[in-house]
């Protein structure tokens, strides 16, 4: 897949893990749906605080990708919900170690409540 970031001097710079846009040639997209902080072996919410919920995200949303035959690399688009934009930034420390390289593009949005009481859901789109 060809993958290109593209930034503009003429946008506002990221203030935060993620890409200004990303740009595709072509191929096979992924839409994964929303993650909340579930384990996945007993189907209740982890205990913690946002940083403990968003790394059971993270970990849910890289399950998906690999059933799906991708990684995170593949990634090109986010969207976090959380509960406290209060939170944007320790939720960025976690987000941001699964994008070590050219992040996706991404929103984030507070919003009044998530399924089950989480404080931060994501979901994705991958293109491989």
């Amino acid at each position: 897949m060809a993958r290109k970031i593209v930034h503009s001097d003429d946008a506002p710079k990221a203030i935060g893990p993620y890409s200004q846009a990303v740009q595709v040639d072509s191929g096979k997209m992924t839409f994964l749906s929303g993650q909340i902080p579930l384990n996945p072996k007993t189907m209740q919410m982890v205990e913690g605080d946002v940083v403990d919920q968003a790394e059971q995200v993270m970990k849910n949303l890289e399950a998906v990708l690999k059933a799906s035959g991708l990684d995170f690399s593949h990634v090109v688009r986010c969207t976090i919900f959380l509960t406290d934009l209060g939170d944007f930034t320790k939720v960025n420390e976690v987000y941001g170690r699964y994008f070590p390289g050219a992040p996706p593009a991404r929103a984030t949005v507070q919003v009044a409540a998530l399924p089950r009481g989480s404080k931060v859901e994501i979901d994705a789109i991958a293109v491989s």
